[in-house]
């Protein structure tokens, strides 16, 4: 059997051992619960409780485990908002990276190789766009993360760049929930987290750089004489 369908299938595994053993942890009740504690052993151990948060959020998003949204909350709990806000958008990007990586090594080969001359557009217009489309979609929050970062690694797009993309526009969305987190105690449930108002401006900035792209073109194709 293939090495890189062994490991592959190994990495599923482990994120469904990860989830079965320890999914139940990550819900908002159980946060809520656990942030008195928490709270004393940060105010007696904050270097490496932020370590500890720091890694943990990592493993959540390199092995896109459900939770990060939870755990993001936590964080803005226990640490306030802007050490959280340098913690969790530093931690997510890394493990975002991770996970893209993963998919490129796993993945992006067999699917180029079967389905290369119909991923040739695509391809194109990512090596040439695909700052933009990424951009694009990590403002907008109806797109799952962790897709994004499993679907990037099958394109051509190159790592420093979807690092960087992903730091910038992932950061407006985690400041929403962080600031949201400051209240933990409040809060019922994460879907009143993010208001239709909040998704319709990010739906906004997320369009913003396409629409200037496509702007451009059209003004570069049409150029009007002096």
């Amino acid at each position: 059997m293939n090495k890189k369908l062994l490991l592959g299938l190994a990495l599923l595994a482990f994120i469904v051992f990860l989830i079965v053993n320890f999914g139940h942890y990550l819900t908002l009740d159980n946060a809520k619960a656990q942030q008195m504690l928490l709270n004393e052993y940060i105010s007696q151990n904050v270097i490496s409780a932020a370590l500890i948060y720091f890694s943990l959020y990592i493993v959540l998003t390199a092995f896109s485990i459900p939770g990060a949204a939870v755990v993001t909350l936590l964080g803005a709990a226990l640490f306030g908002f802007w050490t959280s806000l340098l913690l969790v958008s530093f931690a997510s990007t890394i493990g975002a990276t991770i996970a893209f990586l993963s998919s490129r090594f796993l993945l992006r080969e067999w699917i180029q190789t079967k389905f290369g001359q119909k991923l040739q557009t695509i391809n194109q217009g990512v090596e040439r766009d695909g700052a933009f489309y990424l951009f694009s979609l990590r403002l907008i929050p109806v797109f799952p993360f962790f897709l994004i970062n499993l679907l990037m690694g099958l394109t051509p797009i190159s790592v420093a760049r979807f690092y960087l993309i992903s730091q910038l526009g992932m950061l407006p969305g985690t400041a929403v929930y962080l600031n949201a987190g400051t209240q933990l105690a409040e809060i019922e449930n994460l879907s009143g987290i993010v208001s239709p108002s909040v998704l319709f401006s990010f739906a906004l900035l997320g369009l913003f750089p396409l629409i200037t792209k496509w702007i451009m073109t059209k003004l570069n194709k049409n150029p009007t004489s002096a």
